[in-house]
């Protein structure tokens, strides 16, 4: 039935702080950016890959997440990388200083780190 995940979707409390950070920090290409005058909304498709996307939608007055990174719902995003390091090396250069410790999965024992977007959400870099 299904064939892969088509993207994520996330609500950011600052538009152009978060377009800036997933456009130039973390690269991610735009794909097309709307703005819907009745919503006060924004819209921005973000490529991640040849297959996925990244929908960073803004809403006036959006609620802050609950708890970090224990809240029901979705818990994080996760992109993979062929080299962690060098990943961890760019992010660190580009002004990133919420990169956790790399860690090694104990059930595929990959590894993997987390950092967090403008508005705390927890991102993860997973080692291929």
């Amino acid at each position: 039935m299904f064939t892969k995940v088509h993207h994520v979707a996330i609500i950011c409390s600052d538009y152009e702080r978060s377009k800036k950070f997933y456009t130039n920090t973390l690269g991610l290409p735009i794909i097309e950016e709307t703005y819907r005058k009745d919503r006060d909304s924004y819209k921005l498709d973000l490529a991640v890959g040849e297959h996925t996307q990244i929908e960073l939608f803004s809403f006036p007055n959006a609620p802050e997440r609950p708890s970090y990174p224990e809240a029901r719902g979705l818990r994080h995003v996760a992109f993979e990388v062929t080299d962690l390091e060098e990943a961890v090396q760019q992010l660190t250069k580009k002004g990133i200083s919420s990169l956790e410790e790399i860690r090694v999965d104990d059930l595929t024992k990959k590894r993997f780190t987390f950092f967090a977007d403008p508005d705390g959400l927890p991102i993860e870099l997973y080692e291929k």
